[in-house]
């Protein structure tokens, strides 16, 4: 590292600012050698501020003596940031927080020497309401909000006060509304009023409500009605880096201001839904102020010298993250964040953004930024102007090189490497290529499909042309809808597809635009990637059921614009299902703590979630985003996964109420749900339902001497549970919930303890229902709850499947049973039913369950819930089967299982298929049915 001299002699010649000031104060040097070593972080800002702090707390304020020490303070901050920042020493994140941080402190030691002033004569601010006195609210916007302030910056502020009313307590009152103004006014003239000694920082108060031309100050209630009926796109931009600043953090008022602060700002900013329309708007905001920029610098540079705003400039960086920010922050919480860099991190982490790209963002922003505290730090200037002359670019060169050697046609190569990249990756975002993008120029008024290949879409477009609905639509809606019509159309005319296929892929692309025609959020989502239209139709074209899944919810829509590995999901799931679940724990803790509508929101996050995850789940299963399709087996692993933490993540939410009512511990209670059937086996489809039993462990539920009447805690805890994954809200409905497999069915309790479930398993009684309940416990498991309760319930299933049984009255009674079900789905078609019909899946899972049930208690292994196919080959090891006869029904199963799957997918309402055009199909029900004859010396379905 060079010596503090040579330190100070490249600050100096880089520096007119620091130069004369180290020459009017020469006892700073001293003190600079001192501290150079040491980042500039609170203390030493503090520090720093002692002698205007001691000012500020006189009795008798003397305005002058605080503004000359406030000033000197900030010289002195300048060259201790200057010296470290061009020495290399201290990171940009260093420099640009140090900055932010003597903003607030300045503006916080201002404010409490003037509070202290006006007090004498006009009292407190006053809320006879809250019956507390009113302090000012200062929200710093811009840099100063995402502590990224420059080396001379502006502060961009906006003054607010909570409540109207009066100051008590002086020689006269004011008005609240009054004094705040004053004491905005007085703020002003202390930070930003050119003396001997400079200025603190430049005040920028435009971006408050209708700016210069509204008041200084205005109350929350002014905020709220000005964002609702004349808040501007611009305006939710700019909130983004909003952040209140004083009062300061820690202190006494600062957390109920910052939430009052936040509940009015974040639903202006952030929508409930992905806002594609975002795009459109920054797009547009960015060409205005590229067009404001070019008048300012036509008599003086090229705009292409304006590192700020200029293309592949700051402004640019910061467009981007806050595209992403404005887009998705609404449903994801994690980017409310508002340091650009940390924006930028997070999209990477989140795979919204290429990690390359991610990195180059990065790497051209810290390099950009570091150029204009150069450019600024030389006369103390707020200017983002790279100047023209050679001298002062070799000037800029050493400066950024620093101690290494400095070649000016490195340093402009790079800088233009770096804006070169940032242009490339900010029109790639925004979709600057207008050919690339659906505008409002509609398609001829004559057009119409094809009629040949799109007979009943074309009668279909006839009609649209003729409704009252597309009449009815914006024209801008109106004719994106046409255009992508035409396009879909064009685009199934080039693959190799049936007539019929394509022309059912148009019907259903009909559809979902109609589905969304009146909601311009996802039509923007289409109008600005048009290029993702090859994967809707993939989807439209595979999947019946998709097709309306993504009508009903469109917000899908953002997961077709692009293919995306889910590697992590198939490699990794344990650590995909970790991830996806703190990301809805986040999500909902977030949405609970709102107040009002809080639950009916956390509701719609859970179905929202459930969607998403349905839909990727979906798109995987086609084989669009990934290499190969997933296999049915992991699919439904999937879903039952997904199931899972819905029910995992209600039941943590939920409790926190129930037990607020009896006055309980918060502590998760020994509280276990347990699936049944489908999700019980791990076999959940796309639309199952779910069979489920609540229980829990009464002993516990008395522990440590508390006593509380479980059997109501419980079922209300279960009711609420049921209410929350059953309803219908804005956001759609997650599952049917079945709970007619609890013990005595639909005429017992909602819950049962542990201790009565294990009694009414080993009850005796009528053996065929013991039969059935015990076929349906080989499939059941913990699915959510507290994980304290799953061993017990596995000690308890694993004991009654364990039982010594007479194999020849279990043959007996499950043969009745299969009868039963057989006459309850009857077929009166000449097709094979997948499921129910003889051979079919029924009897595969039938087999398995006797097998479980009859030879468990020699055959341990058999316990556990591994599905039918792991099942049957384990009783092949154990020789109660032929191997392959194991195989040949396992290969069954899994065959069966998938063509049911592709039917379901396509929207069959039955999964019935002609034998004779498939012999594979054949092949397997013959396989079954040798086994199930074998088994149950039954020949009645061979």
């Amino acid at each position: 590292m060079a010596s503090f001299d040579h330190q100070v002699d490249f600050l100096q010649r880089h520096s007119v600012f620091a130069s004369r000031w180290l020459q009017a104060r020469p006892d700073w040097a001293p003190w600079l050698a001192e501290h150079q070593g040491q980042p500039v972080n609170l203390a030493a800002i503090k520090t720093l501020l002692e002698p205007a702090q001691r000012i500020a707390a006189e009795p008798e304020l003397d305005e002058m003596k605080l503004m000359t020490e406030l000033r000197l303070a900030r010289q002195k901050l300048m060259l201790y940031l200057g010296l470290r920042d061009l020495s290399g020493q201290a990171p940009l994140a260093e420099v640009t927080e140090a900055l932010s941080v003597f903003a607030e402190q300045t503006v916080a030691i201002a404010l409490e020497a003037i509070r202290t002033d006006l007090k004498v004569r006009f009292g407190i601010p006053w809320s006879s309401e809250a019956n507390c006195e009113v302090p000012l609210m200062v929200v710093g916007m811009g840099k100063l909000g995402g502590y990224e302030l420059n080396l001379s910056s502006d502060i961009d502020l906006i003054f607010l006060y909570e409540y109207e009313g009066d100051t008590q307590g002086g020689e006269r009152s004011l008005s609240n509304h009054e004094w705040f103004t004053r004491m905005g006014k007085r703020l002003i003239k202390i930070i930003s009023e050119h003396d001997a000694n400079g200025f603190v920082f430049r005040v920028d108060m435009r971006l408050r409500p209708n700016g210069d031309s509204g008041p200084l100050v205005c109350s929350l209630d002014m905020l709220e009605v000005y964002l609702t009926v004349q808040g501007r796109e611009w305006e939710r931009y700019a909130w983004i880096k909003g952040r209140l600043i004083y009062p300061l953090a820690g202190s006494a008022n600062h957390g109920r201001c910052e939430k009052a602060l936040d509940q009015l700002i974040r639903p202006f900013v952030y929508r409930r839904h992905l806002d594609y329309g975002v795009i459109a708007a920054i797009r547009d905001l960015h060409t205005q102020i590229q067009r404001e920029a070019e008048k300012r610098s036509a008599n003086r540079h090229g705009r292409s010298h304006d590192i700020k705003l200029g293309r592949g400039g700051i402004r640019e960086i910061e467009f981007l993250a806050q595209m992403f920010q404005l887009m998705r922050g609404g449903t994801d919480p994690r980017l409310r964040i508002r340091p650009t860099l940390q924006v930028l991190q997070l999209l990477a982490q989140q795979n919204l953004l290429p990690e390359n790209e991610v990195h180059d963002l990065i790497e051209a922003y810290i390099f950009l930024r570091r150029l204009e505290h150069r450019i600024q730090l030389w006369e103390d200037q707020q200017t983002h102007y790279f100047p023209e002359e050679t001298e002062s670019r070799a000037r800029l060169a050493e400066a950024m090189a620093g101690q290494s050697e400095s070649q000016l046609s490195m340093f402009l190569e790079e800088l233009t490497r770096h804006q070169d990249r940032v242009a490339r990756l900010f029109e790639k975002a925004f979709v600057l290529d207008d050919k690339t993008r659906l505008d409002t120029e509609s398609v001829t008024s004559d057009w119409q499909p094809n009629g040949e290949r799109y007979p009943e879409a074309c009668q279909r477009w006839q009609t649209w042309l003729e409704s009252s609905k597309q009449r009815s639509l914006p024209e801008k809606s109106r004719h994106i809808f046409n255009n992508l019509i035409c396009k879909a159309a064009e685009q199934l005319e080039q693959d190799a597809i049936s007539p019929a296929l394509a022309d059912q892929t148009l019907l259903r692309f009909f559809d979902l635009l109609e589905a969304i025609a009146r909601r311009s959020a996802y039509l923007s989502i289409l109008a600005e990637y048009p290029s993702a239209l090859h994967n809707i139709l993939a989807l439209l074209q595979a999947s019946q059921w998709g097709a309306s899944y993504l009508s009903r919810h469109p917000h899908l829509l953002d997961y077709l614009l692009a293919t995306r590995s889910e590697s992590e999901l198939v490699n990794h799931p344990e650590a995909y299902w970790k991830g996806i679940k703190a990301d809805l724990d986040m999500r909902l803790d977030d949405a609970l703590a709102d107040g009002d509508g809080a639950a009916e929101h956390a509701m719609d996050i859970l179905r929202v979630t459930h969607h998403t995850e349905t839909f990727i789940t979906l798109l995987a299963d086609l084989g669009i985003g990934i290499a190969k399709p997933l296999s049915v087996e992991a699919v439904s692993d999937r879903l039952s996964a997904l199931a899972d933490l819905i029910l995992q993540a209600s039941f943590e939410r939920i409790w926190p109420g129930v037990a607020k009512k009896f006055d309980l511990d918060l502590t998760l209670p020994s509280f276990a749900v347990i699936a049944y059937g489908k999700l019980g086996g791990k076999e959940l489809g796309y639309a199952s339902d779910l069979d489920l039993v609540f229980l829990y462990d009464e002993k516990e539920a008395g522990a440590d001497g508390v006593h509380f009447p479980a059997q109501e805690v419980f079922s209300l805890l279960a009711k609420r549970m049921i209410n929350w994954l059953t309803t219908h809200t804005a956001a759609g409905t997650l599952f049917e919930i079945d709970t007619r497999l609890r013990p005595n069915g639909s005429a017992g309790f909602l819950v049962t303890s542990l201790d009565s479930f294990r009694k009414y398993q080993f009850r005796e009684g009528d053996n065929a229902a013991w039969v059935w309940e015990h076929q349906a416990l080989t499939r059941a498991r913990f699915a959510a709850g507290n994980l304290q309760v799953a061993p017990q319930f596995d000690a308890i299933r694993s004991d009654v499947l364990s039982q010594v049984r007479d194999v020849t009255a279990l043959r007996s009674e499950i043969l009745s049973m299969r009868r039963k079900v057989h006459a309850g789905h009857p077929n009166p078609s000449t097709q094979f039913d997948l499921k129910h019909d003889a051979g079919g899946m029924v009897d595969i899972e039938f087999i398995v369950q006797f097998l479980i049930l009859a030879y468990a208690h020699q055959h341990p292994a058999l316990i556990g819930n591994l599905g039918n196919i792991a099942l049957l080959g384990i009783a092949s090891n154990a020789g109660l089967i032929p191997n392959e006869s194991a195989v040949a029904v396992a290969d069954a199963y899994r065959l069966l299982r998938e063509q049911q799957h592709r039917l379901r997918l396509d929207g069959a309402e039955k999964t019935r298929v002609d034998l004779s055009l498939h012999p594979d199909l054949l092949q397997a029900r013959t396989a079954v049915s040798a086994l199930w004859g074998s088994i149950f010396q039954d020949t009645s379905n061979e």
